[in-house]
């Protein structure tokens, strides 16, 4: 099941799409894509629909329909870095013996279509193409065996980072994470009997048609049982968190000289079985 959020920003509704990619209203079912609708029980009661019962939404997703992030009301937005050893390599950075654990603000959330937005005083504005976890059944102190029955499901994220922000600006890389529009989250949230095996799909990204990133989830260092476990002994997951865990290379950073984004250009990236995003790249006002 992929689960969604479509409409204007800040009046999104929950919806589905269908078998046949068009967008059904889940309004009079549920309130929005997020919190209790995401617990074992809530999605239970969800894949007991019959989509074809449920009002048609005019438009094509992503083309005429805007998309909002696929979790409304997301209450951390939790981030895992240097999680791929190459990517590691890349940085200039030794391979972590814990996962490394940072915020991503929840005001950068934004659609996956949604522009870009390059912020005042960036010089090094990057792209990260990621896998995300979505909480649906909340817990502290899970145990690595019982993690994956705290998972609703998985969806694509680009993890938009400022890298003299990030790095350079005497903080945690907090700072160069969380500026408005740095969170481009799903297009939609794929319930995780869908995802036939998580630790092999191929992860993309490409600007300007130019394939920047090519990598899979079966080269993470710590893998989704052990991120959802290792984050619960630091604090409570609640339904509708979370977890961005990491990119692989081919982020601006790593690339010979670096590059980033100034404004004008175009992002694609996508995660097999996950959908794209296509964002296009502005300065901030």
């Amino acid at each position: 099941m992929k689960l969604l959020r479509y409409g204007a920003p800040g009046t999104e509704k929950p919806g589905l799409l269908d078998a046949a990619g068009r967008v059904r209203d889940l309004s009079a079912v549920i309130a929005d894509i997020g919190g209790d609708a995401l617990r074992p029980e809530g999605i239970a009661a969800l894949q007991k629909l019959d989509p074809e019962s449920l009002p048609l939404v005019d438009g094509t997703p992503q083309e005429d329909l805007r998309l909002g992030a696929c979790v409304g009301n997301i209450g951390k937005y939790i981030c895992i870095g240097l999680n791929y050893a190459d990517h590691a390599e890349e940085a200039g950075m030794p391979i972590p013996e814990e996962p490394i654990i940072f915020n991503k603000w929840t005001s950068a959330v934004c659609g996956p279509n949604d522009p870009i937005q390059v912020p005042r005083g960036s010089v090094k504005t990057d792209w990260e193409v990621e896998l995300g976890v979505v909480i649906g059944k909340p817990g502290v102190y899970i145990d690595e065996a019982n993690a994956m029955d705290h998972v609703a499901g998985f969806c694509v994220i680009n993890d938009v980072s400022e890298r003299d922000f990030q790095l350079n600006r005497a903080g945690t890389w907090d700072k160069g994470k969380g500026c408005d529009t740095f969170g481009p989250t799903g297009p939609w949230l794929v319930t995780k009997d869908e995802v036939a095996d998580m630790d092999a799909l191929e992860m993309w990204l490409d600007v300007d048609g130019e394939r920047m990133q090519s990598g899979s989830t079966a080269t993470l260092i710590f893998r989704i049982p052990h991120i959802v476990s290792y984050c619960s002994q630091f604090m409570s997951l609640q339904s509708g968190d979370v977890i961005s865990t990491g990119t692989p290379p081919g982020v601006g950073m790593g690339q010979k000289p670096p590059r980033y984004l100034h404004g004008g250009e175009t992002v694609t990236l996508g995660i097999s079985g996950l959908g794209e995003q296509k964002s296009r790249v502005q300065k901030a006002l």
